[in-house]
C-alpha cells in the first residue's frame, strides 16, 4: 500500500518501485488522501472542476502502473491535519487491504535541501500514516467502530519513508522508469507536457543510483516491525 496526500505524489515519489512490484506479481493499493482541489494557477478553474480532472488523471496512471486499487479519501487540498479522523480512515484501508508494507510520506520537514519548503499535506500524511499502522490498525481497542464496520486489526510488517534525508534502502527502477514517467504524464493538469518532470525524475533518480550501481534508483527509509 502506498499512502500519499496528493494525486501525482507517488508518481514522483516511487513510480518505478510501484511498476516493479506490480510486475513482479504484487497487489498495490493506491491511498490518496486529499482531493488534490487547490494545485492549479488557472483562475478560470474550480476547486470542484480540478478535483475531478485530478482524479480522473490518477485512475488513468493507475492504469498505467498495474495498481490493484486506488482510494480517494477526498479531505482538502491543502488544509490536510494528522487529525484522528484521517488515522481511522487510513487504518480503516489498512485493515481492508492487509498490506504487508506500507510507503508513507516523511512526516518530517525536509530543510537541508534549497528550492523546496515541503507541503504541510504530505507531513499530515506521513504523521496520519505511521500512526495508523501503528497503533490503529493493529489493535482492536483502537477505534472500535472499524470492528463494527467488519474491519479486523492488521499488522504491517514493513513501512518504507519516502523523501527521507538518512535513506537506506535504494531500488533499481532502471527497468521501470520509463512506465514511471509516463505514469507521471498523465498528470497533465500538473507537469503539462512533462519535459521539465521528465529530466527531473531522471535526475534525481539516477543521482540515488549512481553510488550503488543503479542507473536510476529510488530512496526510502526502512523499517522492520516486530
Amino acid at each position: 500500500m502506498v499512502i500519499v496526500a496528493h494525486p501525482d505524489d507517488a508518481e514522483y515519489g516511487c513510480a518505478g518501485t510501484m511498476v516493479k512490484w506490480c510486475r513482479e506479481g504484487m497487489e498495490v493499493v493506491l491511498v490518496i488522501c486529499t482531493d488534490g482541489s487547490k494545485g492549479t494557477s488557472d483562475r478560470e478553474v474550480t476547486g470542484p472542476q480540478l478535483a475531478d480532472i485530478r482524479r480522473r488523471e490518477q485512475i488513468a496512471s493507475g492504469e498505467a502502473i498495474g495498481l490493484k486499487k486506488v482510494v480517494f479519501l477526498g479531505y482538502e487540498d491543502s488544509m490536510l491535519q494528522p487529525t484522528l479522523e484521517l488515522r481511522r480512515d487510513i487504518a480503516r484501508e489498512i485493515r481492508r487491504y492487509k498490506p504487508d508494507v506500507v510507503i508513507s510520506p516523511s512526516p518530517v520537514r525536509n530543510l537541508f535541501v534549497t528550492g523546496y519548503l515541503g507541503h504541510p499535506d504530505h507531513l499530515a500524511a506521513g504523521e496520519a500514516t505511521l500512526s495508523a499502522v501503528f497503533p490503529a490498525a493493529r489493535d482492536y481497542l483502537t477505534f472500535p467502530d472499524l470492528l463494527d464496520e467488519g474491519f479486523e486489526p492488521h499488522k504491517v510488517r514493513e513501512v518504507l519513508i519516502t523523501e527521507h534525508r538518512d535513506p537506506d534502502m535504494w531500488v533499481d527502477v532502471s527497468d521501470t522508469i520509463e512506465l514511471a514517467i509516463a505514469a507521471l504524464k498523465e498528470h497533465v493538469s500538473q507537469v503539462g507536457d512533462g519535459v521539465e518532470d521528465d529530466r527531473w525524475m531522471r535526475n534525481w533518480r539516477k543521482q540515488a543510483g549512481e553510488h550503488h550501481g543503479m542507473k536510476y534508483a529510488e530512496t526510502f527509509r526502512h523499517y522492520h516491525l516486530h
